[in-house]
């Protein structure tokens, strides 16, 4: 299922398309080893999410570091090469413009342990009657 963006209405085809080519072009910027950022250095850095604006002018890029420690030091790492890796992708993709980047700790693993844990709980189980 499509997430709703920012507007209340789920992306488009488009956004949903150019988000994956930003994906991909970044994976592949971080698997070169292009950063040059002493945080991120030997680091394996995934890139799960790229949303796009409805205008494909701001990309959101979600990033999880493996392991997810030093989440907050990873995005840190990547807006201080937003301006490399905006042109970067630039030449990997071919847009009219390219997307400014914001880059934003992905949370998703932590909300799907979190709904997990909840839906074991004595208290749901009960509620759905799996514990008679």
């Amino acid at each position: 299922m499509a997430k709703k963006s920012a507007h209340g209405s789920a992306p488009s085809q488009r956004q949903l398309r150019v988000g994956e080519l930003v994906r991909h072009a970044l994976s592949d910027i971080i698997l070169q080893g292009e950063i040059h950022d002493p945080a991120i250095e030997g680091m394996v850095v995934t890139v799960p999410e790229v949303r796009m604006s409805p205008d494909l002018t701001v990309a959101t890029v979600f990033v999880m570091p493996l392991g997810g420690e030093n989440g907050e030091a990873v995005v840190s790492a990547f807006e201080r090469s937003r301006k490399f890796l905006r042109g970067a992708v630039a030449r990997r993709v071919d847009l009219r413009r390219a997307p400014d980047l914001h880059f934003r700790l992905d949370t998703s693993f932590d909300e799907g342990d979190r709904i997990d844990a909840l839906l074991r709980s004595p208290e749901v189980k009960r509620d759905l009657g799996e514990g008679e």
